[in-house]
């Protein structure tokens, strides 16, 4: 059962009164929406694969795929943050269970894409339960202001939503009160993002490099938070995301640049980093990726970069 704060019951009974004229704001204080405005839940499944690659060869690989895919519209040059505030028990079920590959696991996060300068209690984020069901990946959903997503994640607060919304909303709800879910780890990275075209439109192909985090500090907007890198920042990740099956010349491409399937984990990898659990065997160790040989300019550019220990903003 779920108990709703005096300020939520007093939402709820706001619901039915009548919205400022021009509010087109969808599914926040209703209790009805209009059936010409799309629902902000989203459900989508994938089969994704994941390789481990240098930051160079991702580039290339990157150039080759765009002789038959596209840029995704939302990624710009250069490709643009995805930040992700990971929620867990205090015995870490989630992590576990990831560990143990569990045939049916979940995990729950707040997820910002852009730059975290400037977040504030307006910004949109994304509550998320993503989910493993055998092999397919499944992630639900919900767009809401920052400020509400912690109202409702860290404050365990009912919040005001669409009825379209309510089964997913109840859903986080009544995992964090359950399971006493608490923030954990936030994670981030710069992703690019190619799409398929003609016959391949449901193949995505990401590619994240810089991948940082922290175990404390988990506000969003906080001025100058203290990450470090948690996969060595020579090393990207590559994901291929389907939706039914994989296309042939993506996989000839990856046999032939001998790219090996990883089981790699970005918040398993931030729990490993920083201490909270032991390493597992799936734990990229910085020892089995070293970084290339400098030349002589490499080496003069490194001296004003930040340790990759500390300050990764």
């Amino acid at each position: 059962m779920v108990f709703l704060s005096k300020a939520s019951a007093a939402r709820e009974g706001r619901a039915g009164e009548a919205r400022p004229a021009g509010d087109e704001t969808v599914g926040i204080g209703t209790q009805e929406e209009p059936l010409h405005v799309a629902s902000r839940l989203h459900a989508f499944n994938r089969f994704e694969l994941k390789y481990l690659v240098p930051v160079e060869q991702a580039a290339e690989i990157r150039d080759e795929l765009g002789d038959r895919m596209d840029r995704d519209l939302h990624s710009p040059v250069g490709g643009y943050g995805v930040w992700s505030l990971y929620y867990d028990t205090p015995q870490l079920r989630f992590y576990w269970e990831k560990i143990e590959g569990l045939k049916f696991r979940r995990k729950l996060r707040i997820r910002h894409y852009g730059d975290l300068d400037g977040v504030t209690d307006e910004s949109p984020v994304c509550v998320e339960i993503k989910q493993r069901v055998n092999r397919v990946t499944q992630k639900r959903r919900i767009t809401l202001p920052y400020g509400v997503a912690r109202q409702l994640c860290d404050g365990r607060e009912m919040v005001d939503h669409s009825p379209k919304e309510s089964a997913f909303v109840q859903e986080v709800l009544e995992l964090i009160v359950r399971l006493n879910l608490q923030p954990t780890a936030i994670t981030g990275y710069q992703r690019e993002a190619l799409v398929g075209r003609d016959t391949d439109t449901g193949l995505r192909v990401t590619f994240d490099r810089r991948i940082r985090g922290r175990d404390r500090d988990f506000h969003f907007g906080i001025p100058t938070p203290e990450n470090r890198f948690t996969i060595p920042p020579h090393m990207s990740v590559m994901e291929i995301k389907v939706n039914e099956r994989t296309p042939h010349w993506i996989t000839d491409l990856a046999a032939r640049r001998n790219l090996n399937l990883v089981r790699i984990s970005k918040y398993v990898q931030s729990v490993e980093a920083f201490g909270l659990a032991p390493r597992s065997v799936f734990h990229v160790n910085e020892a089995d990726y070293p970084p290339p040989t400098p030349t002589p300019t490499d080496e003069q550019s490194v001296r004003h970069d930040a340790p990759s220990k500390v300050g990764a903003q």
